[in-house]
């Protein structure tokens, strides 16, 4: 088995990016969900669930203090890291509060323009990071705006799977991983508690339960009528808690990865 892909989300809810090669910190991928909008009003997180054409806005690093933001009908835009002297903003991400900096004014234009709806661009700083669930992980175990683990892994034998039930092609970033493993049979990583990929060790601890985001067309930004694939996953995949299809993953300290690393199973 091998690592077949990496990508990297830099703004929780926008397009993805594919990586030949990553470092990892504490948090998971470096720069993975860093960034986040939330409501102007509110401090809530949005994501494609409620404005699903965030799958069309692209952010990217630039350089290490520096994302790019591009979208349809948009002039790019590039924001800098906010610094520690920025004004801070309360957020809720499911069920958790936090104060994070705020990207400023000019981005929150952009965006708010874009979305038709008033928003702010918030940033999550490497230290500070959000307590992974107790019941997965242990005390001082952090992610970044990612929902709730710092890495999700899929088996490209299992999506296969999935398309053929499907019936038509399905694109890996619907589901957003940041590992993918081929070499394996399909939901094969079901089974798997821990793993190594070159000298990086993972925790296996909870299969991700599937939203909507999956039936979002990445082109057009349209949902599914036939609400594919959630239709064909529930018929097969549907368990205590909701529809699952892939794996997160707690990783034991930092390290490197790199597409071609094997991937053994430790336990």
């Amino acid at each position: 088995m091998q690592l077949s892909s990496i990508y990297r989300f830099a703004l929780k809810s926008a397009a993805g990016e594919s990586l030949s090669a990553a470092r990892t910190d504490s948090l998971g991928l470096v720069g993975d969900r860093r960034w986040m909008l939330v409501d102007a009003q509110n401090g809530r997180f949005l994501t494609q669930r409620l404005l699903p054409q965030m799958t069309l806005l692209q952010a990217r690093w630039l350089a290490a203090d520096t994302l790019g933001l591009t979208a349809p009908g948009q002039s790019p835009i590039e924001v800098k890291v906010p610094g520690a002297d920025s004004p801070r903003c309360g957020v809720l991400i499911w069920k958790e509060t936090l104060s994070v900096p705020d990207a400023g004014d000019a981005a929150a234009a952009w965006l708010s323009d874009w979305l038709q709806r008033p928003c702010r661009l918030v940033y999550l700083p490497a230290e500070q990071g959000i307590q992974i669930d107790r019941n997965y992980a242990r005390p001082g175990e952090r992610a970044a705006f990612s929902d709730g683990f710092p890495f999700l892994l899929i088996g490209q034998a299992s999506l296969d799977d999935l398309i053929e039930r499907v019936g038509r092609p399905l694109e890996m970033l619907r589901f957003r991983p940041n590992l993918v493993v081929a070499g394996a049979e399909p939901y094969a990583e079901d089974r798997w508690k821990r793993i190594r990929i070159g000298d990086l060790e993972l925790r296996v601890v909870k299969p991700c339960s599937r939203c909507v985001i999956p039936t979002i067309d990445l082109l057009t930004a349209e949902r599914a009528a036939d609400r594919e694939p959630l239709t064909t996953l529930l018929g097969y995949r549907k368990g205590e808690g909701g529809v699952f299809f892939g794996q997160n993953l707690i990783a034991e300290r930092p390290g490197e990865l790199a597409v071609g690393m094997p991937v053994e199973v430790l336990e």
